[in-house]
C-alpha cells in the first residue's frame, strides 16, 4: 500500500509525526524511503526525457537557422540575376523557417522551465530522503542501545541471584554445622549429673544461637 499518492504529499511530509503515530516506527520508516527512492528514480526519469527533447530542439533551432540563411542568400542571388519573382520565394521561405525557429524557441524556453522544476523536485526530494535516513539511523541506533541495556539488565538480574542462592547457602551451612554440634552433645554426653548440667548449659547457648541465626535466614 503506497504511503503517498503524489510527489508533493512526500515534500510535505511530517516524517517525525508520522514515525510517532506507527505501530511499528522501524518498519515505517524503510516504506517511507523505499517510496522516495522509487519517486526520486522517476523524478530523475522525467529530467532525462526534457533533457533529451530539449537537445532535439537545439539541434533542430540550428537546422532552421542555417535554412533561414540559406533562403536569404538565394534572396540575394535572385536578385542579382532579376529574377525578383525567385527571390520573393526565397524569402518567404525564410519567413517559414524564422517562424519555426521562434516556435521551437518557445518550446525550449518552456522546457528549460520544466528542468528548472525537476531539478527543485529533485533537490527537495533528496533532501526529504536524506532526513529520512538520518532518522532510520537513529531509530537503527536506539534499539541498538535498547538491547545493549536490556542484556546488561538481564546479567545484572542473574547476578543478584547467584548472589542470593550463595548467601542463603552459606547461612544454611552455618546452621548445619551447629546442629551438627548439637548432635555431637547428644552422642557424647555422661551421665554424670555435672557434665549433664553442663551440656544442659551448652545446648541451651547452642539452642539460642541456632534460633537466631534461623531468624537471620528468614529474615534475609
Amino acid at each position: 500500500m503506497s504511503l503517498f499518492t503524489r510527489f508533493t504529499d512526500i515534500v510535505n511530509a511530517n516524517i517525525n509525526s508520522m514515525l510517532d503515530k506507527a505501530e511499528h516506527p522501524e518498519k515505517m520508516i524503510r516504506l517511507i524511503i523505499q517510496e522516495m527512492e522509487e519517486t526520486l528514480v522517476e523524478v530523475r526519469s522525467t529530467a532525462a526525457k526534457y533533457i533529451a527533447e530539449k537537445k532535439n530542439l537545439v539541434r533542430e533551432v540550428r537546422q532552421l537557422e542555417d535554412s533561414s540563411d540559406s533562403w536569404h542568400n538565394k534572396a540575394e542571388l535572385a536578385i542579382t540575376k532579376n529574377r525578383e519573382d525567385l527571390a520573393k520565394s526565397a524569402l518567404t521561405e525564410k519567413h517559414k523557417a524564422k517562424e519555426k525557429v521562434a516556435y521551437a524557441q518557445a518550446q525550449l524556453l518552456q522546457l528549460d522551465e520544466y528542468l528548472a522544476g525537476v531539478q527543485d523536485d529533485s533537490q527537495r526530494l533528496q533532501e526529504k530522503l536524506s532526513e529520512a535516513k538520518r532518522r532510520q539511523e537513529a531509530l537503527i541506533l536506539r534499539q541498538q542501545s535498547a538491547q545493549v541495556r536490556l542484556k546488561v539488565r538481564a546479567k545484572a538480574a542473574v547476578h543478584n541471584i547467584e548472589e542470593t542462592i550463595s548467601k542463603f547457602e552459606r547461612y544454611q551451612q552455618k546452621v548445619d554445622n551447629v546442629e551438627a554440634q548439637i548432635e555431637a552433645y547428644d552422642m557424647t554426653k555422661s551421665s554424670d549429673l555435672t557434665t549433664e548440667f553442663k551440656t544442659l548449659e551448652a545446648n541451651d547457648a547452642i539452642e539460642k544461637e541456632l534460633e537466631a541465626l534461623k531468624k537471620k535466614v528468614i529474615n534475609a
